[in-house]
């Protein structure tokens, strides 16, 4: 007879399609610690049915109109912060997608963000990202560098979409049909895709800026308007990725 912490260590490392045929196996066992295992396993399973809803509740937009051909959702990161770029993702997701915890990008720890976004990756049928410069943003304001990202995402996917979810926003300049969708990275799995790889590419990128300029704390911040990032820039002055428009705005309010 297996003794429990096996049983325990074998049911924790089945896979979800193993583990009913496993607790049946062991629900025999009257052993309390193998009861006790057994019930963690029906309640992992339980929270994976739940996945598994929550998720195809997430595709209701994308069954929608799927008959139209490749669904393509969008999303940005990075309009508020003080430094960096704006970054836009377009994400087409197959029809049979399978990715569970895809989520609103903020809704996520950093952990399951990069994980979902190799994930996202590895299994869509394309994916892009664009951006819009501190430079650019200072130039034309936020909302049209934000367009200008996304238009430029969706420009250069490897497919041509029929159609794109957005969130919130109808996007000018573009031909393809626009579905806006508000609060969509939480309500459409395209969309929540999206946001999840701008969110990690943006953020990858302005760790890359900390290492060259780490007085600013952009590892930590991401460009945001923290405190000591305040304090950073009354100390040290801009660099040459902080939109001029925003921080002249802040520090004045901050006198």
């Amino acid at each position: 007879m297996k003794g429990i912490q096996e049983i325990k260590e074998e049911l924790k490392a089945a896979s979800e399609e193993e583990l009913p045929a496993l607790m049946e196996f062991y629900a025999q066992d009257a052993r309390k610690g193998v009861q006790t295992a057994l019930g963690q396993a029906k309640k992992r399973l339980e929270r994976l049915e739940q996945e598994y809803q929550r998720t195809e509740a997430m595709k209701a937009f994308e069954h929608k109109y799927e008959h139209l051909g490749y669904v393509c959702g969008i999303d940005e990161v990075g309009r508020g912060p003080f430094a960096g770029p704006v970054v836009a993702g377009a994400v087409i997701l197959p029809k049979d997608c399978n990715i569970l915890y895809i989520n609103d990008s903020k809704q996520l720890s950093e952990k399951k963000r990069e994980e979902l976004y190799d994930e996202i990756m590895e299994k869509a049928v394309a994916v892009q990202v664009g951006y819009a410069s501190p430079a650019r943003i200072d130039e034309i304001n936020i909302l049209q560098a934000t367009y200008e990202a996304m238009r430029e995402a969706v420009s250069k996917l490897s497919v041509t979409p029929q159609i794109l979810l957005n969130d919130a926003v109808t996007i000018p300049g573009i031909t393809i049909p626009q579905v806006p969708i508000i609060k969509g990275d939480a309500k459409s799995i395209s969309i929540a895709a999206a946001s999840i790889v701008a969110k990690v590419t943006r953020d990858r990128l302005m760790k890359e800026y900390d290492k060259i300029m780490p007085e600013y704390g952009f590892a930590s911040n991401k460009g945001y308007g923290s405190r000591e990032h305040i304090e950073a820039l009354r100390k040290y002055g801009p660099t040459a990725i902080h939109r001029k428009t925003f921080i002249r705005n802040a520090l004045g309010e901050e006198k």
